[in-house]
């Protein structure tokens, strides 16, 4: 399947790259958000859950959209969530609940990668919508 051609999946946002590295993100924020410790389990590992979870909920919802500029809108909302993601890594770091250079790793390489990915299909979808009205 083209990066974002045709659904193999019924509901489409499935098959997106996006949405397949955001899932995988998602799972390395709960298992980090695990590795906190018992006193910040209703408050930081809370948010950072909630905000992975954002982050694919917004693919998943901007897809449904079915419009080019809400899709837009709602991948943005994900990038915020990945941005608040970034700043709770940050605080994981400042706090010391789990090793700095696997956090920093952690960063450079899958925040990075789901925001390129991210980013791509912002753009992707701009250039549809500059498309759709010519």
């Amino acid at each position: 399947m083209s990066k974002y051609g045709q659904s193999a999946s019924p509901f489409g946002f499935e098959d997106l790259d996006v949405y397949k590295a955001a899932r995988r993100f998602r799972q390395r924020i709960y298992a980090l958000a695990k590795m906190l410790p018992s006193h910040e389990q209703k408050g930081l590992a809370d948010q950072m859950r909630r905000a992975s979870v954002s982050v694919t909920s917004n693919i998943a919802e901007g897809y449904g959209r079915h419009h080019w500029q809400e899709n837009t809108q709602f991948c943005r909302h994900s990038r915020g969530s990945l941005m608040e993601l970034i700043d709770q890594i940050h605080v994981c770091i400042d706090e010391r609940y789990a090793d700095k250079e696997r956090l920093e790793q952690f960063k450079r390489e899958d925040c990075l990668e789901l925001l390129k990915l991210l980013n791509g299909y912002i753009g992707y979808l701009q250039r549809k919508k500059a498309v759709s009205e010519s």
